[in-house]
């Protein structure tokens, strides 16, 4: 052992030195995105929030919201300032207790500095209070806000947060949740979670909700209007809160017919994917002239013209699929949105084979047959699609494909540990399609890069030997290749399910 002697005074010099903090030199404002390539804007750089607590006051006549938003976030560096996503006005901010400055940029950002700089790895409190006209805001060309006759619903994807409350809006950066709503009489406000109480007092009624596992920006919601809301409770205990707007019309009943199932249907996804992996469950039918619909996290949005051409339990499969696949594990970047939509069409594709409307092996067959290799179809590779492509029907049929390949590659069961592992692996976090890959490899032994590579990332239809040689259409270019299954039209009728609508 060396002995390094130091003379008293550079001992007395080295001490002040620790004790001197970082002069504001050393600190710098967040990065205005956190860093994703599909949307650089999108989510902002240097803290990291663990709860929103979201106090709102909305109504519906006149689409007004006034909100008091607090989140609790932690520094990830030295800070001078930061930016939260959010559109809508707002009158004062608090960091700390301490009033804030406070201005906007870009599309969506607020910038936000605090009266003192924030050292790395401070707690941080921000009072954000704030109101507006959420429907009469557009970014990039579009809202996420969607009036109704009765009110207004955010839902959307990659993005809806902005336009009721601000947020750090990537999902990499997932929360708990708080979201009390005042609201007139005779309107229901619904968001994400269990209700936790309801109050009224002169004409006003609040609604407050809690989601107390980590839940993406995109995937929290809002809907107030009048509502028909049943509850229940799932053969493996979890409480069930349905809501159906009153004026829905012709497509209540199978709006009803499908969304009721939703328990039943949930419990079956366990069986595949492990178990449930929150304490709420259910659904929502709001009466927007939107098509598509969302998995927002534990109580999913549906559009009614989901249900146009009758009961559709298709959709419910799909979107309480996404609770496992994109909720409880989200995607590390968007790039990876494969995680999400292949997983979720495939467990369409296992409701048909559990309906005895077509196997997954027969609605395989039939996308790879129904394609030519000229088809656009197989230029939109599902593992990195590209932002313009992120919810191509490729992202979903060919996405659900690959799976089948991979069942095929390495065994049924191999294939569901793969399906009831990867949830258990990575609950409550992020990961991507290559880390999806490197667990299936762990899982069956097996090297599976160029399987992956064919189906994937290959901007080409699979030649007939590598679908053969993973038992895809086996009777390619025969006449029982394509035949339609039964579950198909039911199925298709989902294409546009995560499209906007802007």
């Amino acid at each position: 052992m060396h002995r390094r002697l130091i003379a008293p005074g550079a001992l007395a010099t080295a001490s002040l030195m620790l004790a001197i903090p970082a002069s504001a030199a050393d600190f710098s404002p967040g990065a205005p995105g956190i860093g994703d390539p599909y949307y650089p804007a999108y989510g902002n750089g240097g803290y990291d929030v663990s709860h929103y607590d979201l106090r709102l006051k909305y109504r519906p006549a006149t689409d007004e919201l006034e909100g008091t938003a607090t989140l609790l976030a932690r520094t990830t560096k030295d800070l001078s300032r930061f930016d939260l996503d959010f559109l809508l006005d707002v009158s004062e901010v608090r960091v700390n207790g301490a009033k804030a400055s406070f201005t906007t940029s870009g599309e969506h950002e607020l910038e936000i500095t605090p009266k003192s700089p924030l050292a790395k790895g401070t707690s941080v409190t921000v009072v954000v209070r704030y109101s507006g006209v959420p429907s009469s805001k557009q970014a990039y060309g579009f809202t996420s806000w969607h009036r109704t006759p009765d009110g207004g619903v955010g839902a959307n994807e990659p993005e809806a947060a902005w336009w009721w409350f601000p947020s750090n809006d990537h999902p990499l950066d997932k929360a708990t949740y708080d979201v009390s709503v005042l609201v007139p009489d005779g309107s229901q406000a619904i968001s994400n979670g269990t209700l936790q109480s309801t109050s009224s007092r002169l004409g006003w009624t609040r609604y407050s909700w809690r989601s107390d596992k980590p839940q993406a920006t995109y995937l929290a919601t809002l809907a107030v209007g009048k509502f028909d809301i049943t509850t229940g409770t799932t053969d493996s205990g979890i409480p069930v809160v349905n809501a159906y707007s009153k004026d829905l019309g012709a497509n209540s009943g199978a709006a009803r017919a499908s969304v009721e199932r939703s328990g039943e249907i949930a419990d079956w996804l366990s069986g595949y994917f492990g178990p449930y992996p929150f304490n709420a469950l259910g659904g929502y039918v709001p009466n927007t002239t939107t098509g598509y619909a969302l998995e927002t996290q534990t109580r999913p949005f549906y559009s009614p013209r989901q249900f146009a051409n009758g009961s559709n339990t298709s959709v419910v499969v799909h979107e309480l699929a996404h609770q496992w696949y994109g909720d409880l594990v989200s995607v590390r970047g968007w790039k990876d949105i494969w995680v999400n939509e292949g997983f979720a069409r495939y467990a369409q594709w296992l409701w048909s084979e559990h309906e005895g409307e077509g196997t997954a092996q027969e609605l395989a067959d039939y996308v790879y047959a129904s394609h030519p290799a000229d088809d656009a179809f197989w230029t939109v590779r599902p593992g990195d699609p590209g932002p313009a492509n992120q919810f191509d029907l490729a992202v979903y049929d060919r996405g659900a494909l690959a799976l089948q390949a991979l069942r095929n590659e390495i065994g049924d069961e191999a294939f569901f540990a793969v399906l009831k592992g990867w949830p258990q692996k990575y609950a409550y976090g992020n990961a991507s399609v290559a880390d999806f890959r490197r667990y299936a490899e762990e899982v069956s032994g097996q090297p599976l890069a160029a399987l992956f590579d064919t189906w994937l990332f290959q901007p080409s239809k699979p030649a007939a030997p590598a679908a053969r040689g993973a038992s895809i259409a086996k009777a390619a270019g025969s006449a029982k290749a394509s035949v339609q299954p039964k579950s198909w039209k039911k199925i298709a009728a989902t294409n546009d399910v995560h499209e906007h609508g802007e």
